[in-house]
């Protein structure tokens, strides 16, 4: 969709008249709704400098001007685009990324990524030509007119408030090069240097042709986009079906085929515990159904598991062809109606009401993904709800289907591939917290090395030992530590005086501390960890759950202020002693479920209350004795309160 649309010669008039910011926002206010003032200050500052650019005989006035493109089927909006057609009439479309910065910084150990000043604040976003040579990518990955016009795009940026210092310009930095090449930047007193590069393309005008098949091609992903997924997927292990993987995998695939011949909405729910390959099947829906010419994205709420994903499946391939499938929860506020043929949500439990930094845009992730797809598809465990917020429940999703009167279809994975296979461990995990009473008391039949360790240096050196194999053993740990190291690295997060243990939390400068080499040093959190897997795991066990009166006793006082898990629990617990007890409960619970469920080999704990310890030691000498006694009780109170 474009917002504002003209000839070069009718934009150069609205400037000139001083009623350009005044026209865009008409078409903005007719298309999207309301603007705020900020994006009506920079379209008046932004147009000003565009007109210098195309203040000129070289570039005609009959080429197409666009201006605030949603690129379809995501939230992001193209700032400037020129079109025309060069000396043998080959339409190009110029793309300018506009950037009122004044100044940046670069950051070294982040791939495109800077630090501005944005509404009074320092943040890291995106380099501006990454941004606009992705926004390009975009286009040539899902617009068909794209494809079958031969349209050719160039990307570039232009921060008309930057004055580049005479060396080292942070902007322009080696570590930026990539992206530079494939999209130049421009900056303050450069106008004439952008005015040549868009000349170089657009030397007649197409009188609008261009921006038409822009805004009108089928979106869909291109030929290069679905050859480059295949090879990726091809021969890596990682992502091999099994089972019932591959029994649901082929249902879905048959049934999104003829749903989309049918025009009817389809929702399916597929329900399935730590370890049974629901990403494993959500990433290979992902591949094949883009193969067979389906706009389809994988969507979770959290970035560990999509970026971890994203880089595997990646290998050796250009993040061109792949950035661009992996998308966060709260992607589709603005999304029409079946703008998407299949979105595919992992870890849908973590889906919220709400999208933003502040929770406050949008209505509910649940009804807009079902909202925006033909298809959606929920992979979802209810018990590994860990914050407060979370909100998707499959009666949640039940709701927004028949509101949009979607076909419902459930499926359940139940073969198990993570602990050594074994639905008895997560059974017995179940019951030793007291999530729920399940019929492995005493334990499970299976190789799985599970221990108690009492010193958590010794769990640390046994983690080191076996990630030293494959990089596939973690430190995790209950938020029960507040993250001082992230204002001061040489500050320590988790510190146990008693055992002169002290380690870090994952550092905030990677997305893949999963995969990462050196995140062995590092301790991870149930926010990096969920979705994810490992052979091994030590995790260590705050104080917001202990063993007290024969009973586990959950405490989320204990929980550190910097983990937002549980925010607004003690102004409900003011309100609804009760419910906000309840409900902690749970989420307290399941965080330890989810991090002990992370071990496909092993686990190794370490409780920080010495009775938790104890009883945890004790369950697990139950799993080493043959039952001899028909009364289970009777024998369980020998062994666990001798």
């Amino acid at each position: 969709m474009i917002v504002y649309r003209a000839s070069k010669s009718e934009f150069m008039e609205h400037v000139e008249n001083d009623i350009i910011s005044i026209e865009i926002d008409k078409k903005y206010k007719e298309k999207i709704g309301k603007s705020n003032y900020r994006e009506f200050k920079s379209w008046d500052n932004s147009m000003q400098y565009m007109y210098k650019v195309l203040n000129s005989n070289s570039i005609p006035d009959n080429c197409g001007i666009a201006i605030e493109y949603r690129i379809p089927a995501t939230s992001r909006r193209i700032d400037f685009i020129i079109t025309g057609l060069d000396e043998e009439n080959k339409e190009h479309v110029v793309i300018v990324e506009l950037k009122q910065w004044e100044s940046i910084e670069k950051v070294d150990d982040e791939d495109a990524i800077v630090k501005t000043m944005i509404n009074k604040h320092i943040i890291k976003t995106t380099h501006p030509s990454y941004q606009a040579w992705s926004y390009a990518s975009l286009i040539e990955d899902y617009n068909d007119s794209v494809e079958k016009k031969k349209l050719v795009l160039h990307p570039c940026a232009y921060l008309h408030n930057y004055i580049s210092p005479d060396n080292n310009d942070p902007l322009k930095n080696d570590i930026y090069e990539e992206y530079v090449n494939r999209a130049p930047i421009f900056t303050k007193g450069d106008a004439v240097k952008l005015r040549n590069f868009i000349s170089r393309f657009v030397k007649n005008g197409d009188e609008g042709l261009g921006l038409f098949e822009i805004e009108n091609g089928k979106i869909r992903p291109s030929k290069s986009l679905q050859d480059a997924l295949v090879l990726m997927l091809e021969g890596n292990e990682e992502f091999l079906m099994l089972d019932d993987q591959k029994v649901i995998f082929e249902k879905i695939r048959k049934t999104t085929k003829k749903t989309m011949l049918s025009g009817e909405k389809r929702v399916f729910i597929v329900e399935g515990g730590p370890g049974t390959g629901k990403s494993v099947l959500a990433i290979n829906l992902l591949v094949k159904l883009l193969s067979e010419n389906l706009l389809t994205y994988y969507v979770s709420k959290n970035s560990a598991p999509r970026e971890v994903y994203n880089k595997k499946l990646r290998a050796k391939y250009s993040k061109k062809y792949i950035d661009n499938l992996f998308k966060g929860s709260g992607c589709f506020i603005n999304t029409n109606c079946n703008e998407i043929d299949v979105i595919l949500v992992d870890e849908a439990h973590r889906l919220m009401k709400k999208s933003g930094i502040f929770k406050n845009l949008g209505e509910n992730q649940v009804k807009e993904i079902i909202n925006s797809a033909k298809v959606s598809v929920f992979f979802i465990d209810e018990n590994q709800r860990v914050t407060i917020d979370d909100n998707g429940t499959i009666s949640e999703i039940e709701k927004f289907a028949s509101e949009f009167n979607a076909k419902i279809t459930k499926l359940k994975l139940t073969s198990q591939f993570r602990c050594n296979g074994s639905d008895g461990y997560l059974s017995w995990i179940d019951d030793v917290l007291e999530i729920s009473n399940t019929g492995n008391f005493d334990g499970f039949e299976f190789d799985y090395d599970i221990k108690i360790i009492d010193d958590p240096k010794e769990i640390y050196s046994k983690i080191v030992e076996l990630n030293s194999k494959d990089n596939k053993a973690r430190m995790l740990a209950g938020y029960c530590w507040d993250w001082i190291s992230k204002k001061d690295i040489n500050k320590y997060d988790i510190k146990i005086d008693e055992y002169d243990f002290k380690m870090k939390w994952n550092l905030s400068n990677t997305k893949t501390w999963a995969i990462d080499s050196d995140s062995i040093n590092e301790v991870g959190c149930i926010h990096t960890a969920q979705g994810l897997e490992f052979d091994y795991v030590g995790v260590i066990i705050g104080e917001d759950i202990r063993f007290e009166d024969g009973k586990i006793i959950t405490d989320f006082n204990k929980r550190a202020k910097t983990d937002k898990s549980l925010n607004g629990i003690k102004k409900l617990y003011k309100e609804n002693p009760e419910k906000a007890l309840k409900l902690a409960d749970e989420i307290i619970k399941n965080t330890y479920r989810t991090l002990m469920t992370r071990g496909q080999k092993g686990c190794y704990i370490y409780c920080v209350d010495k009775a938790l310890a104890s009883y945890l030691k004790k369950r697990i000498e139950l799993i080493n004795y043959t039952i001899k006694f028909k009364d289970i009780e009777e024998y369980s109170e020998k062994i666990l309160f001798r």
